[in-house]
């Protein structure tokens, strides 16, 4: 169980620029404010990630995202059905969104996962990077204990909820290209949906 201190505790270290990991409903996730280019620089070196490929970022509900990103009627639509869930929603960024973010992309995935522990410690503190909590080609993580012991170590706290539910990660989704970026849960429904809005 994750206590209130624990997520208060966490969210102190995001907010000075420290990691955390987090559960989500597919695997867990690094997290680090996502709008400090030196926290999102962080998140790259952890996870020795090639800077030009984007991370997304996670909020506690799709409407605290419209401050950062610019919402379709497409869009709101899909996240009306999907989210919170496990899909990552690409959309166009604001200015408030660093380029370290997006490997200088004007669009930025939202990510609002549907896991308790996610949702109570993006209330404290959001945006924060949504992507998983490994080194890059290295399996995705379900249970903290599986965690690299040299990743772990620049980690700045970890909020363990035990396993969690999924192996796969989010489906991420492009909705104004009518594109699957990367299959993952939920891919079948995201395709039907796509199919009926074609």
């Amino acid at each position: 169980m994750v206590t209130e201190d624990a997520l208060d505790a966490a969210a102190d270290a995001a907010r000075g620029g420290g990691l955390v990991v987090y559960p989500t409903e597919t695997v867990y996730g690094l997290g680090a404010d996502a709008l400090d280019p030196d926290a999102v620089g962080a998140v790259f070196d952890a996870k020795r990630r090639d800077r030009e490929k984007p991370l997304s970022f996670a909020f506690p509900d799709a409407d605290a995202a419209s401050e950062h990103v610019y919402w379709t009627d497409t869009e709101r639509a899909f996240a009306e059905e999907f989210l919170p869930g496990p899909v990552t929603l690409v959309c166009e960024k604001r200015d408030s969104v660093p380029d370290a973010l997006t490997g200088g992309r004007d669009r930025v995935g939202v990510r609002v996962p549907d896991h308790e522990v996610a949702l109570a410690l993006l209330d404290r503190v959001a945006p924060l990077t949504a992507t998983s909590a490994n080194v890059s080609g290295e399996p995705s993580v379900t249970d903290p204990a599986d965690l690299d012991a040299e990743f772990r170590a620049r980690v700045d706290a970890v909020l363990d909820a035990g396993e969690t539910p999924g192996g796969t990660g989010s489906t991420v989704v492009d909705v104004e290209r009518n594109e699957i970026l990367r299959e993952g849960a939920v891919g079948d429904a995201v395709r039907e949906w796509l199919a009926a809005r074609a």
